[in-house]
């Protein structure tokens, strides 16, 4: 039998497992395959046991088949090229960064964060803001599907948030940046897939204070207080970057560089 097992990687929802053990061929099916009777060669004329010979040795392969389809042995999946972190090093933060476009800054001619639209609604009066709360807190109070009180640690300054209204949620990859980096050619669809983006690390519930502070600087010009913090501060901007096609500017590059030299996880960023 295969047995699943996930692999290393991001500890958040979007793992996959892998699957291991499974046969290299159809030997060790075959030895629990029905057997087939011989045929009694005796009571049929010789051509008559040659076909019926042939009949059951098509009827074990059939089963034989039939059995490696019902255990989901399947290839090792391929990890998600957008996962930027791994279990060694860096993982593939910096491989990913070599894949970024290195350019000059788009000019904020035609920008307006109206172009981003967000938050989106995910139930009656609420919407990804609240989601985030409820993600990144503990012991979250609620009022229907409204955050209304909680506990918070802010990642990049440490800080420790008791009130729903001291927090903000930050684009990892802020939204002018993203203009500056490419979006100033998408439609508005994208723009909003973006701004509201749960899936990769793009969305985190910070102090308000930290995430004025950042504004819409890239880390050559912001990096998070939180110094124990940067290893995995750059790991989800590059895998953000990657996932959306977004260009780097060569000093960003040179400081996400800097910022993932001897770094290690132990999960995916």
């Amino acid at each position: 039998m295969c047995t699943a097992r996930p692999r290393d990687g991001s500890p958040t929802a979007r793992e996959r497992p892998r699957r291991t053990g499974c046969p290299r061929n159809a030997e060790t099916v075959l030895e629990d395959a029905p057997n087939a009777a011989a045929p009694q060669a005796w009571l049929v004329p010789p051509l008559f046991a040659r076909l019926k010979s042939r009949a059951a040795a098509a009827t074990v392969t059939v089963s034989a088949l039939a059995l490696l389809a019902t255990t989901a042995c399947v290839p090792p999946l391929e990890p998600d090229p957008d996962t930027a972190g791994g279990g060694n090093g860096n993982g593939n933060a910096s491989k990913l960064l070599g894949e970024l476009t290195v350019a000059d800054a788009r000019p904020m001619k035609g920008y307006s964060r109206n172009k981003f639209s967000h938050w989106r609604s995910t139930g009656k009066n609420c919407d990804v803001r609240d989601t985030v709360l409820e993600r990144d807190g503990k012991n979250i109070e609620l009022s229907g599907c409204n955050v209304v009180g909680g506990t918070w640690v802010s990642v990049y300054d440490n800080k420790t948030l008791s009130e729903p209204l001291q927090v903000d949620i930050d684009h990892m990859v802020p939204l002018a940046n993203a203009w500056r980096s490419g979006a100033d050619e998408w439609n508005d669809k994208d723009r909003s897939d973006f701004a509201n983006d749960l899936d990769r690390p793009q969305l985190f519930a910070v102090s308000a204070s930290s995430n004025r502070s950042k504004g819409d600087q890239d880390p050559s010009q912001w990096k998070p207080a939180n110094r124990e913090y940067w290893c995995q501060y750059a790991g989800d901007w590059v895998a953000v970057k990657h996932h959306w096609k977004l260009s780097v500017t060569a000093a960003e590059k040179t400081a996400l560089t800097g910022m993932l030299e001897d770094c290690t996880w132990t999960s995916a960023p």
